[in-house]
């Protein structure tokens, strides 16, 4: 019985660390990043983002992330069993349908989830943005990790640019702000 009780306090930690920190900058991988770029919308030395990557998305196709670059990308690592990830699906469809035209894309990387799972998913979800299958591409997972949690969604900017990284569910709010600043 006690070992349940350790595992179930552990479980909550881990979640509300998530939840925590998706409002704390100052505990996000990106915090030097926070701190240099002020308001502006990307740090003058951020990284370059890795899209030298194929991977398939839910009807077996090709995608290439490089073939996203010129644009605005919120690349979004997820799960079906996710809840924030859940929570979040439904804003990234809006921003899709709301900037799509001025040079934005979502990008879906799920993370462990067979296609199998993804297909219904995605028809449940009615998402509307690439969904692509991150099952056993670690090499993709570690390029823009440590994925500590999900999800993890990346802001990527026209020049192919990380402007920010959110550990956690984060803020829509924030997230549209991100956005139009680089749009």
């Amino acid at each position: 019985m006690r070992i349940r009780w350790t595992i179930a306090a552990l479980a909550a930690c881990a979640l509300a660390w998530t939840v925590v920190n998706a409002e704390m900058p100052w505990l996000a991988a990106n915090a030097a990043e926070v701190a240099q770029k002020g308001d502006a919308a990307c740090a003058a030395n951020a990284k370059p983002a890795p899209l030298n990557y194929v991977l398939k998305d839910v009807d077996n196709k090709n995608v290439k992330l490089s073939d996203f670059k010129g644009k605005v990308i919120l690349l979004d690592f997820w799960a079906t069993w996710c809840g924030p990830c859940k929570v979040e699906i439904p804003w990234f469809i809006e921003f899709q349908e709301r900037y799509g035209k001025s040079g934005f894309q979502v990008i879906g990387i799920s993370a462990d989830d067979t296609r199998e799972k993804l297909v219904p998913f995605v028809k449940e979800m009615k998402m509307t943005y690439p969904v692509l299958q991150g099952l056993g591409r670690d090499n993709v997972l570690d390029a823009y990790g440590p994925m500590l949690g999900l999800p993890v969604t990346v802001l990527i900017s026209r020049d192919g640019r990380i402007c920010s990284k959110h550990i956690g569910m984060g803020n829509k709010d924030t997230f549209e702000r991100e956005i139009k600043a680089l749009l």
